[in-house]
C-alpha cells in the first residue's frame, strides 16, 4: 500500500508540476481581471459537478462495491457489474449535458449571480461554460475506468491522466491568437483534455484485460447495494461542493480579482492535497475494502494508521510554507506579465487562510475510508453536511471584512469540523481509528512543523535585504533559498526524531515503530 501511495503521489506530483507551468502561463496571459474571472467560474462549474457525481461520490460507492463483488463472487461477475454501470453513467451524463447546454444562461445566473450586473463578464462566462461543460461527461467515464483499474491495483494511468489537462491547456494557450480570446483558448484546452484522458485510461484498461463494454444494467443485489450507497455519497459530496459553490457565488459579488486570487491560492493548496492526501485516499480505500471483505479488521486499522502517519509527515513542509511565506510563494511562482504584486499579495493572504485547514484536508479521506470500505456512505454525510452549514455561514459573515480571504478561512474551519466529526462518529459506530504508534508520532510531527516554520520565516526575513540589489529574479531567488533551507532542516529533523530504520521501512512498505 505504501509503495502504491508513492506511485500515485509521484504521478500526481508530476501532474501538479505541469499544472504550475499551466498556471504560470495562465497568470501571464489571463492575469487576474474580468477575463480570468469569467474563465475560472466556467472552469469551476463542470468541476463542481464532476466532484459530486464522478470522483467525489462515485468512487466512494463503486470501489468498495466492486472490490466486494470481485472478492466474494469472482472476476467475471465483477466485470458484468462494471459494464452495467458504464451504460448507466453514459446515459446520465448525456442527459445532464443536454440540460446544461440548453440552460447555460440560467445555470451561470444561479451559480454566479453577482455577474448579472456585469453583462460582459456574464456573456464570457456563458460562452466558456458551454465549451467546458462536456468535459464533465468525459471525466465521469474516466472515473469509472480509473476505479476499475485502482480496484485491481493499477494506479498509474488514473493518477497520470490529469497531466494531459495541463498539456492540452498549455498547448491551446500557446496559440491563443487563433481564438477570440485567451479565455476561449483555455476553455477549448479543457475540453480537448477530456478526450485525451479518456483515451489514456481506455488504453491502459484494454492493455491489462480490464476494458469495459456497454452492458445491460441488472438491478440485482449487488447493484441495489451500490445504488443505496451512491445516494448518500452524492449527498455528502454535494455538501462539500455546496461550500465551494458558495465560494463562486459569493466571490462573484466581490471586487474584480477575488475569483482569480481564490483560484491561484487553491492551486497551491491543492498540491499537497493531491500529491499526499488524495493519493493516500485512492490507495487506502481499495486496501481497506479488501481487508474488511476478508474480515481482517486489524490489518485495515493498521493500513489506515500508516496512511494517516505518512500523509501528516509529508504535508508538514507545505503546511509550514503556507502559514509563514505565502506571499513569497505567490510572488516567486506567478508575479510576471499581467499578474501584479497586488494580485500576489491578495493570493498569498488567501493561501495562508487555506493553510489553516491543510492538515484536515490531507487526512479526511483516510478518516472516511473506514465507513466507505464497509459500504457505509450515510454516516460521513452527517459530518460533511454539518461542516458545510458552518462553512457557508462563516463565508457570509466574513466576506465583508476579509473578502476572499474570509472564504478560504471558512473552508479551513469546515475541514477541521469534518475530520473531528468523522473521528467521533467512527468511535460511536465502533470503527477504530489510529493506533498507539500513530499517537506516539503526533508530538514529533508537531515539533518538526514548528521548527520548519521558524526556519522558513527566518530565511525569508534574512534573504529579503540580502537579495534587494538584484534587478531580476529577486522573488524567485528568495523562494529558492527558503525551499533549500527548509528542505535541509526537514530532512535532518525527520531523521533525528523518527530514525533511519523507520524511514527505510516506510519507503519499503514495511513501516516499523519510529524511534529517536
Amino acid at each position: 500500500m505504501i509503495r502504491s501511495i508513492f506511485t500515485v503521489g509521484g504521478w500526481t506530483l508530476l501532474s501538479r508540476l505541469t499544472g504550475f507551468v499551466r498556471d504560470i502561463m495562465m497568470a501571464a496571459v489571463l492575469g487576474a481581471g474580468p477575463l480570468a474571472d469569467a474563465f475560472y467560474i466556467a472552469f469551476r462549474l463542470p468541476n463542481h459537478f464532476r466532484s459530486i457525481f464522478a470522483e467525489g461520490a462515485f468512487n466512494t460507492a463503486f470501489i468498495p462495491a466492486y472490490a466486494r463483488v470481485k472478492t466474494v463472487e469472482g472476476e467475471a461477475k465483477a466485470r458484468r457489474f462494471a459494464d452495467g454501470i458504464l451504460t448507466g453513467v453514459v446515459l446520465v451524463q448525456l442527459a445532464l449535458l443536454a440540460v446544461a447546454l440548453l440552460a447555460t444562461d440560467w445555470v451561470v445566473a444561479l451559480l454566479a449571480p453577482g455577474l448579472s450586473d456585469d453583462p460582459a463578464r456574464f456573456a464570457l462566462t456563458v460562452d466558456f461554460t458551454r465549451i467546458t461543460f462536456p468535459y464533465l461527461g468525459l471525466i465521469a467515464v474516466v472515473t469509472l475506468v480509473g476505479g476499475v483499474l485502482n480496484a485491481n491495483d493499477r494506479f498509474w494511468a488514473a493518477a497520470a491522466a490529469s497531466i494531459l489537462l495541463n498539456v492540452a491547456m498549455v498547448g491551446t494557450l500557446s496559440v491563443a491568437g487563433w481564438f477570440p480570446t485567451a479565455g476561449h483558448a483555455a476553455a477549448w484546452g479543457v475540453l480537448i483534455s477530456g478526450f485525451l484522458q479518456l483515451g489514456l485510461l481506455v488504453f491502459d484498461g484494454e492493455r491489462h484485460g480490464l476494458g469495459l463494454r456497454f452492458g445491460r444494467p441488472r438491478l440485482d443485489a449487488d447493484m441495489r447495494a451500490f445504488l443505496i450507497a451512491l445516494g448518500p455519497a452524492i449527498i455528502g459530496s454535494a455538501g462539500v461542493q455546496l461550500a465551494l459553490f458558495a465560494d463562486t457565488i459569493i466571490a462573484s459579488f466581490l471586487p474584480e480579482g477575488a475569483v482569480a486570487a481564490l483560484f491561484y491560492a487553491d492551486r497551491i493548496n491543492q498540491l499537497p492535497i493531491g500529491v499526499v492526501g488524495i493519493a493516500a485516499g485512492i490507495v487506502l480505500l481499495p486496501e481497506m475494502s479488501r481487508r474488511i471483505a476478508a474480515d481482517d479488521l486489524a490489518g485495515a486499522r493498521f493500513a489506515q494508521s500508516r496512511a494517516i502517519e505518512l500523509t501528516l509527515l509529508l504535508v508538514l513542509p507545505f503546511l509550514a510554507a503556507a502559514l509563514t511565506i505565502p506571499e513569497i510563494i505567490m510572488r516567486g511562482l506567478f508575479m510576471r506579465g499581467a499578474f501584479t504584486a497586488e494580485a500576489a499579495a491578495e493570493a498569498g493572504a488567501t493561501l495562508a487562510a487555506y493553510g489553516v485547514g491543510l492538515a484536515p484536508f490531507v487526512v479526511v479521506r483516510a478518516f472516511m475510508s473506514p465507513f466507505y470500505a464497509r459500504g457505509d456512505t450515510r454516516t460521513p454525510v452527517l459530518a460533511t453536511l454539518g461542516a458545510a452549514v458552518v462553512n457557508i455561514g462563516l463565508k457570509i459573515l466574513l466576506m465583508g471584512s476579509l473578502a476572499q480571504v474570509g472564504l478560504a478561512f471558512a473552508t479551513s474551519v469546515g475541514g477541521w469540523i469534518t475530520v473531528l466529526a468523522l473521528a467521533v462518529l467512527a468511535r460511536w459506530r465502533g470503527y477504530e481509528c489510529g493506533d498507539a504508534q500513530l499517537l506516539r508520532s503526533l508530538p514529533r510531527l508537531v515539533l518538526i512543523g514548528v521548527a520548519l516554520a521558524a526556519t522558513l520565516f527566518g530565511t525569508a526575513y534574512v534573504a529579503g535585504p540580502w537579495l534587494a540589489g538584484l534587478d531580476h529574479g529577486r522573488d524567485e531567488a528568495r523562494l529558492a533559498l527558503c525551499v533549500a533551507a527548509g528542505g535541509v532542516v526537514y530532512v535532518l529533523l525527520v531523521l533525528a526524531l523518527f530514525g533511519r530504520r523507520y524511514l527505510i521501512g516506510l519507503l519499503r512498505g514495511r513501516p516499523t515503530a519510529g524511534h529517536a
